[in-house]
């Protein structure tokens, strides 16, 4: 009974596979709907049922929601195929409409074939291409020769695609364009969303604005609202300004952009530039805001202006354009060192300000004079240790050399003598003029309060013969590669030479002294503070490239 009950059991399932099988197969039978007339040609087409229009009745062929309407079908019945040619219509319920001037289609892949001015129509895209490939089974159709989708305004074209009817995408290869009433985009390779808009690239690719230029070999954009995010080689030209960044982000209708990670920020007509590893760029304003181990580089007596801050601020346009740094400036020539709390130079008048931040009340009450002095902007030049309440430096914008020295304020300049161990040459008083000639400093004028100390050799032997401590109202120095060379007095100058024994170590340094060598930069990485030097690049999400793009072609 057991057997006899589980040969039983068999035979149910294997007809009621049997039975699906059937249904199956039933189901993907292409019938005839309708046509004019039927023939067949044996000796031409074997196998065939020649179905062809008469008067206004055309050749109507259905398989599994398709209606496929021509004026002459070769349907052979037993491979489930037809061909068929003459003002041929494809379509799929109310997503999808194809026309076309000749169609194969094989019902049991569910495959169609479509060449001659095909053009397939969906709610939101048309497409027009000469050959067609048409997969149902997976709602694909992609084409090998040049297409062209129509969608709104914009027009894409390129050699090769696939149209993904379930995702609404689109996935271009070669030469694909986007033209567009604002802008135009070439890519090599690009997916499209018909729905959202949005284009996501994965070769070389170039967007072309009425403003505005981008660049990159990976990136994602909108093509409504003309903004997206760039990786990969990318730069964006705008508003004179390059920009380049292992991520860039741009949005068109606010005036705006961003950058991050290695960027760079190159005013193309100044040739000036300012790196970081975050910027934004505000269009409108005219501005750019560098953070994150920001440092400009510019042009002064062509030579490079190394310039650091915590934060830099450029503003206006190119020839009036403004440089703000803040906290913790450092500036690197190959003549010049500096060091303030902020900096303001302006590029249309060749001037620079080196300023510090105000001391709280607390701080005025209870700091030393050197440890006021200590926070003061300060300048080297050579063996020269400059500094005052505010230092300016102005270029001749002619010669774009530097032209002239203003130390405003506690004006210091101190510079260790040159046999001596402990000794230090000091001029102190309350304004200093400066004159430049080929790039060197070479007159200084010191005036109110002026005090000096300076230590005094022979010019024979090259022996010590004292200590010379003046007070005057104005004295004028000049100076010779960078060192002093020779100092007037003027306005009845009180001065004595003292003898090195006679003169205690405690009397040979005016009040607020401060030597600063320590705080001196020495090459360009000395612009950049342990916390910069420790600061690490935050790894970006990266835009994956799909498999599809490096493996299969349509």
């Amino acid at each position: 009974m057991k057997k006899k009950f589980y040969f039983v059991v068999i035979q149910l399932v294997l007809l009621t596979c049997f039975k699906s099988m059937m249904a199956q197969e039933e189901s993907k039978i292409i019938e005839i709907l309708q046509a004019g007339g039927s023939t067949q040609d044996q000796k031409k087409f074997p196998g065939a049922n020649i179905l062809v229009k008469k008067d206004d009745i055309r050749v109507h062929l259905l398989h599994e929601g398709a209606l496929i309407k021509s004026n002459i079908s070769y349907f052979y019945p037993k491979q489930n195929f037809f061909k068929a040619n003459g003002d041929v219509v494809f379509t799929q319920g109310d997503s999808l409409k194809m026309t076309c001037d000749y169609i194969e289609y094989d019902g049991n892949k569910k495959l169609a074939i479509a060449w001659g001015k095909v053009l397939l129509e969906r709610p939101d895209m048309n497409l027009k291409t000469d050959t067609l490939y048409l997969d149902r089974a997976n709602s694909e159709a992609y084409y090998n020769t040049f297409g062209t989708i129509l969608d709104e305004e914009t027009k894409l074209t390129s050699n090769r695609g696939i149209y993904f009817m379930d995702q609404k995408k689109y996935r271009f290869i070669s030469n694909v364009k986007i033209n567009d009433p604002e802008y135009q985009l070439k890519s090599q390779q690009l997916d499209y969303f018909t729905e959202s808009d949005r284009a996501f690239f994965y070769g070389k690719t170039t967007i072309i604005g009425e403003d505005y230029d981008i660049y990159c070999e990976k990136g994602a954009y909108d093509t409504k609202l003309q903004k997206g995010n760039f990786q990969k080689n990318a730069i964006i030209l705008y508003n004179n300004k390059e920009i380049r960044g292992d991520s860039l982000y741009f949005e068109n209708e606010k005036d705006y952009a961003a950058a991050t990670n290695n960027i760079s920020v190159i005013d193309t007509i100044n040739k000036s530039v300012i790196n970081g590893h975050y910027a934004e760029i505000f269009k409108a304003r005219d501005s750019a805001i560098i953070t994150r181990r920001a440092m400009a580089v510019n042009i002064v007596d062509q030579d490079s202006l190394f310039i650091h801050a915590d934060t830099l601020i450029a503003t206006g346009p190119s020839e009036k354009k403004i440089l703000r740094g803040f906290y913790d400036v450092r500036i690197f020539k190959s003549d010049l060192r500096g060091k303030s709390d902020s900096l303001h130079l302006d590029q249309s008048t060749g001037l620079i300000k080196m300023l510090k931040l105000p001391l709280t009340r607390k701080e005025s009450q209870i700091f030393t004079e050197s440890q006021k002095n200590a926070r003061n902007p300060v300048l080297w030049f050579g063996k020269s240790q400059m500094s005052g309440d505010k230092i300016f430096l102005t270029s001749d914008m002619e010669t774009q050399k530097l032209d002239s020295l203003k130390i405003v304020g506690n004006s210091w300049i101190i510079e260790k003598d040159s046999i001596s161990d402990t000794g230090f040459n000091q001029i102190k008083g309350g304004l200093l003029d400066g004159l430049f000639q080929e790039g060197e400093l070479r007159e200084i004028d010191i005036s109110k309060n002026t005090e000096v100390v300076y230590y005094m050799y022979s010019d024979e032997y090259n022996e010590l013969i004292g200590i010379d401590k003046t007070t005057c109202s104005r004295l004028k120095m000049v100076t010779v590669d960078n060192q002093i060379e020779d100092i007037t007095f003027f306005v009845s100058p009180d001065g004595k030479l003292f003898p090195d024994k006679d003169l205690p170590l405690n009397e040979r340094k005016l009040k607020g002294f401060i030597w600063r060598e320590e705080e001196r930069p020495k090459e360009i990485s000395d612009l950049f503070s342990e916390e910069d030097k420790q600061y690490q690049t935050r790894d970006l999400e990266q835009i994956k490239t799909p498999d599809a793009f490096l493996n299969k072609q349509p």
